[in-house]
């Protein structure tokens, strides 16, 4: 297993903000092209709940996360990555949220 993809990853999640962990995470759980071990459903309602929270925007119009182009690079090498590097990152950036949330 290549870790340097992963921890590129997780570098560049370390730069985010909540706000866009928060849209990434919901990319990754509501896409066909991830294979994360988690209940995508289950996660989906739940950083969309966090994510309504702390942004107007998402809150009140159809984001179109086109509009993010660090998300869709990352979801891009993520769907790049086999299945347990896939779930690595996942983990890493649900907990971060978590933690992150959990401290605002």
């Amino acid at each position: 297993m290549n870790n340097d993809k992963v921890n590129y990853l997780i570098d560049i999640i370390k730069d985010m903000d909540i706000t866009n962990k928060l849209r990434l995470a919901i990319c990754m759980t509501d896409s066909t092209t991830t294979h994360i071990e988690y209940d995508k459903k289950k996660m989906y309602k739940h950083f969309d709940k966090l994510l309504k929270e702390i942004d107007i925007e998402y809150r009140t119009t159809l984001v179109n996360f086109a509009n993010y182009p660090y998300i869709i690079f990352t979801m891009a090498k993520i769907m790049e990555m086999t299945k347990e590097e896939q779930n690595q990152i996942t983990l890493y950036l649900f907990n971060k949220i978590n933690f992150e949330f959990k401290s605002l």
